[in-house]
């Protein structure tokens, strides 16, 4: 009973955390940037990787190296967690693409949470090789999922256009006025359209990514034997490299209008980055705790939306233009995201043979 109270413990900080991860970080594009109305791009990038380098890296070394834990490092482990790891940050940086190619957390966030896990099942399912035993059920969670996905990008609610001049509102507005509205003066990148496409590339790039994290990270936990610490420690390293070190080569070559200066917009996308790997920690911990990916990341998936949505609502005082279908959807999302992972094809468990000794007669 213990263990499963700490299992959902874990996953509740993870749902927790990565529900607010979108909008933070969507704060700190906004103010990161020198340009107004637009939306940073490597540097809030850069942020996240130092944060999940401190909290993934840093801090559980020095544990490690004072306290140890269970576990040892093993070359399966090692590469399946840094895989894990890599994953994880590209779906960062697609997290980021959205939102500077005109995306809102608003829906951006559940769009994600629920494709990721119909990809975690497919992919469950491909390498269990039972694609012949997928079933109705499945395969109607998976069209409330994508109907679901249409329904909140559709009437996801959003702020109106400003009446007063933009320089005046910039002076006066709140942090979510100024930061949130995708609508502002930022010069256009392309047109509507391209806009629009490349926004939905960006999000399917997370959506694979981050429907790879779960499995790909518990197999280079299992293969470390239960590690804790070790795991979180990969990820952390493959996320210094994507999001430190190969943003950091592009700024050198080509620099983009953004700036650490703005204290609030580093903090907002270092407070982001800190969000995920404590989210990624809580991951961690429910598979050490004993919970299974077929299980925990479905519950991560179907909450965080949730939590994602009441405070992108709340933080921008959205209520009244919260349509009946946005919500309709999000329901559609989280409930066809729980059917897919519940309804999967299942691995059929050994038959335990029962061994009667010889009698003579």
């Amino acid at each position: 009973m213990r263990s499963i109270f700490l299992v959902i413990a874990s996953f509740a900080i993870t749902i927790l955390a990565w529900g607010i991860y979108g909008p933070v970080l969507h704060w700190g594009q906004g103010q990161m940037s020198t340009v107004t109305g637009s939306y940073a791009r490597l540097r809030p990038f850069v942020c996240v990787g130092l944060a999940y380098f401190a909290i993934g890296v840093v801090v559980p070394t020095f544990v490690l190296k004072l306290k140890g834990e269970a576990g040892n490092w093993t070359i399966q482990g090692l590469l399946f967690s840094l895989a894990g790891g890599a994953l994880g940050a590209l779906g960062a940086l697609g997290i980021i693409m959205a939102f500077n190619f005109g995306g809102n957390a608003t829906y951006v966030m559940p769009l994600v949470f629920g494709g990721a896990p119909v990809v975690n099942a497919f992919l469950t399912i491909y390498l269990g090789r039972r694609i012949k035993e997928i079933g109705p059920f499945f395969l109607t969670g998976l069209t409330m999922v994508l109907l679901g996905a249409v329904t909140v990008f559709a009437f996801a609610p959003r702020q109106e256009k400003p009446a007063v001049h933009e320089a005046t509102r910039a002076t006066t507005g709140s942090v979510d006025a100024q930061i949130t509205d995708n609508h502002r003066t930022a010069p256009a990148v392309g047109n509507k359209f391209s806009r629009f496409v490349l926004q939905l590339l960006s999000i399917a790039v997370v959506i694979l990514c981050w429907g790879a994290y779960g499995p790909v990270l518990h197999k280079g936990q299992a293969a470390m034997h239960q590690s804790r610490l070790r795991p979180l420690i990969c990820v952390g390293l493959a996320y210094f490299a994507i999001a430190v070190l190969v943003p950091n080569l592009f700024l050198a070559a080509w620099p983009e209008e953004s700036t650490y200066g703005n204290l609030a917009g580093t903090m907002w996308s270092l407070g982001a980055g800190a969000a995920g790997a404590i989210g990624a920690l809580g991951i961690i911990l429910a598979f050490n705790f004993g919970g299974k990916p077929v299980y925990v990341m479905p519950v991560v998936f179907g909450g965080a939306p949730v939590v994602n949505t009441l405070f992108t609502t709340i933080v921008g005082d959205l209520w009244d233009r919260v349509h009946p279908f946005f919500l309709a959807g999000l329901i559609l999302v989280i409930a066809g995201a729980a059917m897919v992972l519940v309804f999967a094809p299942r691995p059929t468990p050994p038959v335990k043979v029962d061994t009667v000794p010889n009698s003579k007669d």
